[in-house]
C-alpha cells in the first residue's frame, strides 16, 4: 500500500509529523528521496508535488493520498474518495478584486477577466453563478495581475488575508474552503490496510485538543464530581486498591477525557466538588 504525500512546502512537515504520530514511522528518511518505507512492511510513502497527488492516486501510482482539498477539486479526478479531514492546512480560495475598483460583486465580472492558479475550480465556481468571465491561468504572483491590467479579479488562496490587504485587494466571495484530506482510489477502498491507515490517522486527529484527567474522589462525592465533568461520555470509575490489594475505603479513581479548553475550569470545579490528586496528561492518539 503506497501513500502519496507532499514532498515540500507548507504541507510537508505537518504531514510527516502526522504519519509519525500515527505510528507510521519512516524508516529511511524523507530528504531528497522519492520513496520511503515505514515500520509497517505493507505501507510505503511516495513523495510528490501536492498538486500532482490526486492524479498519482487516480492513475495507480499510489493507493492513498494526503493533500489539500483544493488540489483534489482542481484535479477533477473522479476515481478517488475522501476518507478523512485531517484538519490542518486550512485555507480559503476567494474571489478578490482591487479595493478601489469597479468590481463589487460576481455579476460585475460578466465579460471580464479572472486570473488564477486554479482554473478548474474557478470555472466550476462561475458555472454555478451563470456569469462567464475569461479565466486566465497563471503560475504565480496572482495578486499582482489586477494591478498590471492582466485581470479584473483573481481567485487565490488566503489563510489570514494579509497578502490580499497588502496588495489592496478585497474579497468579493468565498470560492472554496479547504483543508488537508486523506483520500484513496475507489477500487482499493475495501482493502483492510486502507481502514487501518485511516483509523491510525483519525486517532491522532481525534486526540488533538483533548486532555486525559485522572483524580481520586470520595464515593459519597462521586455524583457531585460527575455533574461538573464535561467529558466524552461518562467518566471511567475504578476502585482503588490499598497496599494489601483490597479496596481502599471510600475512595474511587475517576478518569475522563476533556477538551483542552475546558481543563482549567474543570479542575477548579472537580476540586470544589471533592476531588483530589488530580493529574492532567496529553493524549497522543484516541481511537473512538
Amino acid at each position: 500500500m503506497r501513500i502519496a504525500v507532499p514532498n515540500k512546502g507548507r504541507l510537508h512537515e505537518p504531514t510527516i509529523d502526522l504519519l509519525e504520530r500515527a505510528g507510521l514511522h519512516l524508516e529511511n528518511g524523507a530528504d531528497r528521496k522519492l520513496y520511503a518505507d515505514t515500520v509497517d512492511p505493507d505501507v510505503s510513502v511516495l513523495f510528490a508535488r501536492a498538486a500532482d497527488i490526486p492524479e498519482y492516486v487516480a492513475d495507480g501510482a499510489a493507493d492513498m493520498g494526503i493533500t489539500g482539498y483544493d488540489q483534489v477539486r482542481e484535479a477533477r479526478v473522479e476515481t478517488v474518495a475522501e476518507l478523512l479531514d485531517l484538519e490542518f492546512g486550512r485555507c480559503r480560495l476567494v474571489l478578490a478584486a482591487p479595493e478601489d475598483g469597479d468590481i463589487g460583486g460576481i455579476a460585475d465580472l460578466e465579460g471580464g477577466t479572472v486570473a488564477t492558479e486554479f482554473p478548474n475550480v474557478t470555472r466550476d465556481f462561475f458555472a454555478d453563478t451563470g456569469v462567464e468571465p475569461d479565466i486566465v491561468e497563471v503560475s504565480g504572483a496572482t495578486e499582482l495581475t489586477p494591478h498590471v491590467e492582466m485581470a479584473d479579479a483573481i481567485v487565490d488562496i488566503t489563510s489570514t488575508g494579509t497578502t490580499l490587504r497588502m496588495n489592496r485587494l478585497a474579497v468579493v466571495e468565498e470560492v472554496l474552503a479547504s483543508s488537508v484530506r486523506l483520500f484513496a482510489r475507489e477500487d482499493v477502498l475495501e482493502q483492510p490496510k486502507i481502514e487501518e491507515v485511516r483509523t491510525a490517522l483519525a486517532s491522532v486527529v481525534q486526540a488533538e485538543g483533548k486532555r486525559y484527567l485522572m483524580m481520586n474522589v470520595p464515593e459519597d462525592r462521586l455524583e457531585d464530581v460527575r455533574d461538573v465533568i464535561p467529558g466524552m461520555g461518562g467518566p471511567t470509575v475504578m476502585d482503588i486498591a490499598d497496599e494489601e490489594g483490597t479496596d481502599a475505603s471510600g475512595t474511587v479513581a475517576v478518569h475522563v477525557v476533556v477538551d483542552e479548553r475546558a481543563v482549567f475550569e474543570t479542575i477548579t470545579e472537580v476540586k470544589q466538588a471533592g476531588a483530589s490528586d488530580i493529574l492532567v496528561t496529553e493524549i497522543e492518539r484516541l481511537v473512538e
